[in-house]
């Protein structure tokens, strides 16, 4: 079965307690879509583009799972709306409940308008490449066949 890389972060308290149980309430409902092989630790990292909001909780997982992509990402955004997420009123990287990234899906590399794999930016995203690197270090990214542990020693140090 495919191997999908999973994005999470959470910025905002919710009816399933603060940031912390939120990654954990949404861990767990994406173990229902398959078998999670793995949960990275929780990083609490600043906001990126829309600055003036609280910081966020992230995270990554791994997902052993028989679903295509396009079957896992509308069950991924279907997780999202159950605890609350509405991306439709929100602002655009503004603070949310949860978010569920598709990062990878195996070797799939796919752009259709509804979803882009390998992830588009996950290459420039620290607070997505750490926890995954702790997890899956040696996965690779079907189109720059980099691995996740390459992806991250690229980028630049964080400030401080």
């Amino acid at each position: 079965m495919p191997l999908a890389a999973i994005a999470l972060g959470s910025n905002l308290a919710s009816p399933f307690g603060d940031r912390d149980a939120n990654l954990r309430a949404a861990a767990e409902r994406v173990g229902s879509l398959g078998q999670v092989r793995a949960v990275s630790s929780f990083y609490a990292t600043a906001p990126v583009g829309y600055t003036d909001q609280p910081e966020f909780l992230n995270a990554a997982l791994l997902l052993e799972t028989e679903l295509g992509p396009l079957e896992l990402m509308r069950a991924l955004l279907a997780i999202e709306r159950a605890m609350g997420r509405d991306r439709t009123s929100a602002p655009a990287k503004g603070p949310r409940i949860v978010d569920l990234d598709m990062l990878l899906l195996g070797d799939v590399a796919m752009a259709t308008p509804e979803l882009t794999l390998p992830h588009p930016a996950m290459h420039e995203r620290r607070f997505v490449l750490e926890p995954l690197a702790e997890i899956a270090p040696t996965m690779v990214h079907p189109l720059s066949g980099s691995t996740v542990a390459e992806m991250l020693a690229h980028l630049e140090p964080t400030p401080g």
